[in-house]
């Protein structure tokens, strides 16, 4: 998982022991830009800026209150219409940079 695919780290601060990171998606998904709250190793938040809005609001729901290791393992690797990564797979791709 590395390459053409990849995600750009924006921003990626921590306060009162909440990581906030911002990471630009590739250009092949719908999706723009992941924002991703942690606590620790636990996801406490997801927003996608654009995609397909019921998906990513689905999938951001799905990974609120799991590990981050849970979700790479889970997501890494999903495919969008043979585009070699997609929204949920650009979500893994930035949890392996935290």
């Amino acid at each position: 998982m590395s390459g053409q695919y990849d995600v750009t780290l924006l921003s990626d601060t921590t306060e009162n022991g909440i990581r906030k990171a911002s990471f630009r998606t590739c250009d092949v998904v719908c999706s723009e830009q992941i924002d991703i709250e942690l606590e620790g190793e636990v996801v406490r938040s997801v927003r996608y800026t654009k995609g397909c809005h019921g998906n990513t609001q689905g999938v951001a729901s799905l990974c609120a209150g799991m590990r981050k290791d849970e979700i790479i393992s889970r997501l890494g690797g999903i495919d969008c219409k043979a585009r070699g990564t997609s929204c949920p797979d650009q979500l893994a791709r930035a949890l392996k940079m935290l």
